[in-house]
């Protein structure tokens, strides 16, 4: 069997390639793009991502925490209505356990308004109330008379004072990341969305039709028969 010329030969397999190509770009694109912007799209809606749902929540603990311990040692020390008159009304920087669990709560109170409420992308909330929280700390351990009263005057403050940096680490190094992560990805996504639209849509099969194989010198046997065919019909 005759074979078509070289040339048609790539010419025909250089537009099914580029066919081929089209379609699978077309066919890959919209679909995943617009279910991954819609994902990140919901993502933003909620108005808090997942990972700083858990840093609020661990704040939220570190001061339920701390306010657990702090009760238990008015019951310890007396009953809590004796010992909450002596640590709230009669307050003593150098015997008082008060001022920990309102050290928590301001902890609580500037976290939870700068990252829940205000939906900080920065770390100097978590900074200030560290700072504030290890200065504070360490100024009352070394004036204070905490050790002499039993095992809560080494609890409370060692407590307050990881549980801090716990929440500085925790922020700095999963939150703020992960986030600007999430963003990157988003933009990153909507760039490709973009350049997406700028394909033409897919290209059906039937736009790309050859004609069907003919036998290679068909055309010569045709003008030859019609040759030797003239004389006869002239006679």
């Amino acid at each position: 069997m005759n074979h078509l010329p070289e040339d048609m030969e790539n010419a025909l397999t250089g537009s099914q390639s580029s066919h081929a190509s089209l379609r699978d770009i077309h066919s890959i694109n919209p679909a995943q793009l617009m279910a991954r912007i819609e994902s990140y799209e919901g993502r933003e809606k909620k108005g808090i991502s997942d990972v700083r749902r858990t840093f609020c929540l661990f704040v939220t603990f570190d001061l339920l925490f701390v306010t657990l311990l702090w009760i238990i040692e008015l019951n310890v020390n007396g009953g809590i209505e004796n010992t909450l008159k002596r640590e709230v009304i009669h307050y003593d920087y150098y015997s008082s356990y008060f001022d920990i669990f309102l050290l928590a709560v301001f902890r609580f109170k500037v976290l939870i308004l700068g990252y829940a409420v205000c939906r900080l992308r920065h770390w100097w909330a978590i900074a200030l109330t560290t700072a504030v929280t290890s200065a504070f700390l360490l100024a009352k351990v070394i004036l204070s008379k905490l050790f002499s009263q039993g095992a809560f005057g080494y609890v409370l403050p060692i407590i307050s004072f990881i549980l801090a940096w716990i929440e500085t680490w925790f922020l700095d190094f999963k939150v703020l990341p992960q986030e600007a992560e999430e963003e990157n990805r988003l933009l990153l996504v909507q760039d490709a969305s973009e350049r997406a639209v700028l394909i033409p849509a897919g290209l059906s099969d039937g736009q790309f039709y050859s004609p069907p194989e003919s036998e290679a010198g068909s055309e010569e046997e045709a003008e030859e028969k019609q040759d030797s065919e003239k004389p006869l019909l002239e006679l």
